[in-house]
């Protein structure tokens, strides 16, 4: 069964560069470009390049539940969201539009969720579904797009997936020469091990490229600031997240929830315009050292014939401040533009 079931672009209608790995900009035997990072991207498009689209999604992991959404779909029409693979989630029934959550209601982002019950095929009688939610964002060009689903119905770690798309192509600056900055948001579910329950989770966001240097591959710096985190009404519950930290890491002066930042390195985009590399983010214990909070990954593809746009997926895991013994999971997309 595909992954998806049509080109990923053509799930949204929700609207109206990566740099080479070293300076010259290598390429293969039959002329496409090579990826530095290959063995860091998730599956997907198979032999990519600049000139085309390119669709990744989540690596396959029984052990975890990671990768079993597919078929992902939304119809602009009746503006429902469908997705395959994933049990109790209303028998591959639509996902209808939730609303009236703060954050995710303006901007590029959508959250849909799955039927609460599903009737008996026989009798009628109302089966009760897990929790499932789907967060979709795409942007104005509708060049980029991705979706994530994850359940909260688990005590570990749910079935699901996450996608993320370019439609078209990307020019990069050739000659490698100066440097980009992207603006835009960020929008996240929050799934846990060794509890149920889903969390909405929302932020901006920054990345900058530099394509000149370092000279074995372009740097990417970028973080997640302005952190929020909401229940799964949309209450904002970001206070006591910081105060989980503030118990936590002994230091009452933690304020907000730190920002995820990029880890800078030589060699983070390639030549088909796509990204990857770690993420972290610190606090400041009640010793004055940096601890390490949380760690994870970013995934992203730049797009357009200016190198306008990017679209990605974070995702990142932390012991939860709140409650001993669980580990939280924040699986984010974004979308981002040159101001």
């Amino acid at each position: 069964m595909s992954r998806y079931a049509l080109p990923f672009a053509a799930l949204f209608a929700f609207a109206a560069c990566d740099g080479p790995a070293v300076v010259e900009r290598a390429l293969d035997d039959n002329g496409s470009s090579t990826s530095p990072i290959a063995d860091e991207l998730p599956p997907g498009t198979e032999n990519p390049s600049a000139n085309s689209g390119i669709t990744r999604y989540e690596a396959f992991d029984r052990e975890n539940g990671n990768g079993y959404a597919q078929g992902f779909r939304y119809d602009p029409v009746r503006d429902r969201f469908f997705v395959d693979n994933l049990a109790f989630d209303g028998a591959n029934s639509p996902y209808t539009r939730v609303t009236g959550l703060g954050a995710f209601d303006p901007g590029p982002f959508r959250v849909y969720e799955g039927p609460s019950t599903y009737a008996d095929n026989v009798t009628g009688a109302p089966i009760e579904q897990f929790m499932h939610r789907a967060i979709l964002g795409a942007s104005d060009s509708g060049e980029v797009e991705f979706a994530i689903v994850r359940t909260g119905s688990y005590v570990n770690y749910g079935f699901g997936g996450f996608i993320y798309s370019r439609d078209g192509s990307v020019s990069l600056p050739l000659p490698a020469t100066g440097q980009a900055h992207f603006e835009g948001e960020y929008r996240a579910l929050r799934d846990f091990r060794n509890r149920g329950g889903l969390e909405y989770a929302s932020g901006d966001m920054y990345i900058d490229i530099d394509f000149e240097d370092f000279n074995d591959g372009d740097a990417v710096k970028g973080a997640v600031f302005n952190r929020r985190v909401y229940d799964i009404n949309g209450n904002d519950i970001t206070a006591s997240v910081v105060a989980g930290l503030q118990t936590e890491y002994n230091n009452p002066a933690i304020s907000v929830i730190p920002n995820l930042l990029f880890k800078v390195g030589p060699g983070h985009v390639d030549s088909n315009g796509e990204m990857a590399g770690d993420v972290n983010s610190t606090v400041i214990n009640g010793d004055g050292a940096a601890v390490e909070v949380e760690s994870g990954k970013y995934y992203a593809l730049l797009s357009g014939e200016g190198v306008d746009e990017i679209v990605g997926v974070i995702v990142a895991q932390a012991a939860d401040a709140r409650s001993p013994g669980v580990i939280v999971r924040e699986t984010g997309g974004f979308i981002l533009t040159r101001p």
